[in-house]
């Protein structure tokens, strides 16, 4: 199970994106807002109806946790205290976290780049605290996966799926999807 989190201000295309291509690869994958209702709104007005609220989601049987971006989404993630007692207790646990633009600074915040390598939406490298900095579009450090933003969801989504069904599922997925011969590897 995948949980992908949206927060009042989130990044559409990073947030949908992976729903729909983790989806594709037949792996499970719930949305679930952090707000008071399941509606949530986009940077660019487009509403999403989440599948769980924060306070319904099972987090013993996720395996992955997802944070996309956008500056005000990304600050509401960052600003909800239970979010970040899961996420810190994920990266405790060795267990999944991805996050993609602006988001990585949630995890910088709470300590979980510490020595590891990360990647940001330019000009936020600051908010990587204790992370040594890439300019890839998608950084892969164990069990912390990192994206520059909107321009690089497919690439990222992508990368999920070959994380959590191997490199084949991904290379069948990409090639399905008409995706960029780069994308399939």
């Amino acid at each position: 199970m995948v949980y992908v989190h949206f927060a009042e201000g989130f990044e559409e295309i990073e947030a949908v994106t992976v729903v729909d291509v983790l989806r594709r690869g037949g792996i499970e994958t719930e949305m679930v807002s952090i707000m008071e209702g399941r509606s949530v709104g986009g940077s660019h007005g487009i509403h999403v109806e989440a599948d769980l609220l924060f306070e319904e989601a099972d987090y013993e049987n996720c395996e992955m946790i997802v944070l996309p971006g956008g500056a005000n989404g990304t600050a509401n993630l960052a600003a909800h205290e239970g979010l970040a007692s899961v996420v810190k207790g994920f990266a405790e646990n060795g267990k999944y976290l991805a996050a993609i633009c602006a988001a990585p600074m949630v995890l910088g915040k709470l300590g979980i780049l510490d020595g590891r390598e990360a990647t940001i939406y330019p000009g936020m490298e600051e908010h990587l605290a204790g992370a040594r900095a890439s300019a890839d579009s998608v950084v892969v450090d164990g069990n912390i996966i990192t994206s520059r933003g909107a321009g690089t969801a497919l690439e990222f989504a992508l990368a999920l799926v070959g994380i959590l069904k191997g490199a084949q599922e991904k290379a069948r997925l990409a090639e399905s999807m008409v995706a960029p011969a780069a994308l399939r590897a």
